[in-house]
């Protein structure tokens, strides 16, 4: 009888976190095509920054309600500008400045490559040789990448070739942070989350602000709307769901269910903005996500 009633308490749990993870990845696979919108309206650091910075605050102060601290022992501060600077700056900033040149579907899909990366930064880094599951995952990706790019006949002119650059360096860094420091900051999930954003987003906003001024007579109700959601729902609600998800659901069902998040994008920007989505783009999102489910099942 306990037995039972735990395993139903269990299942619940599970499925509850299931639904945590389907919000969170559908939430930050909306935003592509979303961010892409803004574009048309405001300039790009200016738009990140601005949602990023208010988010922070919004979730620095959800920490302080629920009784978390929000000061940083001195000895974390390096790792957390590093860490500010490898998951937000880099990882919001390149990739946002690359949808000046690529579309939605192809930023998002590129960008979500990143344990592929860290399987080739791991072997230097660490000694890890690829096996033969992670070799596959490397063919698979970059065969699924390369026919990405080259499934409108992309020659890598200037237009395109930096958009292409920014958007693979912002998945190379991420990379690179997990290859780094494999174990989480040692802060309370949503202090940690406030300062890395709040810190990688302060840069662009300062940027903005400085370089890139509004036009705020000029942005359309569409436009406002575009800046709540990507304030609240990715850099708010999402972050909410997937700290709760994590908290019922192993990491790597977890880190497996975010596979997710690049085909809503694709997939949304191609309802919404009207992106291509024939045959080609259907094969190197499989491939790309093939090599990616694989370097997310390889052991550490």
């Amino acid at each position: 009888m306990g037995g039972t009633l735990r395993g139903e308490v269990g299942g619940a749990q599970r499925a509850v976190g299931i639904a945590l993870l389907v919000t969170t990845s559908v939430g930050w696979g909306l935003n592509w095509p979303v961010l892409k919108l803004l574009l048309q309206q405001w300039p790009p650091l200016l738009a990140r920054g601005s949602a990023g910075v208010a988010a922070a605050l919004g979730i620095g102060a959800l920490a302080l309600a629920r009784g978390d601290s929000l000061a940083v022992p001195r000895a974390l501060v390096p790792r957390l500008l590093m860490a500010a600077f490898v998951n937000v700056f880099a990882w919001m900033g390149f990739s946002t400045l690359a949808l000046q040149w690529l579309d939605a579907g192809e930023a998002a899909l590129l960008v979500y490559t990143m344990p592929i990366w860290a399987i080739l930064l791991a072997w230097p880094l660490h000694g890890a040789r690829p096996n033969a599951t992670a070799i596959v995952a490397i063919v698979l990706g970059f065969t699924g990448v390369a026919l990405l790019l080259g499934a409108q006949g992309l020659a890598l002119g200037a237009h395109k070739l930096a958009g292409v650059l920014l958007t693979l360096g912002a998945a190379v860094l991420f990379a690179l942070g997990t290859v780094l420091w494999r174990s989480p900051l040692p802060l309370a999930p949503l202090v940690s989350v406030a300062w890395q954003v709040g810190l990688g987003c302060l840069p662009m906003l300062a940027w903005g602000l400085a370089f890139e001024p509004p036009r705020l007579h000029a942005t359309s109700p569409t436009g406002w709307l575009a800046l709540a959601y990507m304030t609240i729902v990715p850099m708010g609600v999402c972050y909410l769901s997937w700290f709760a998800a994590l908290r019922r659901l192993p990491p790597q069902t977890a880190s497996m269910a975010t596979l997710l998040t690049p085909v809503v994008g694709v997939l949304s920007a191609a309802a919404a903005l009207g992106e291509p989505l024939g045959a080609v783009r259907w094969l190197a999102l499989l491939l790309t996500l093939g090599g990616v489910a694989l370097a997310l099942r390889k052991p550490s």
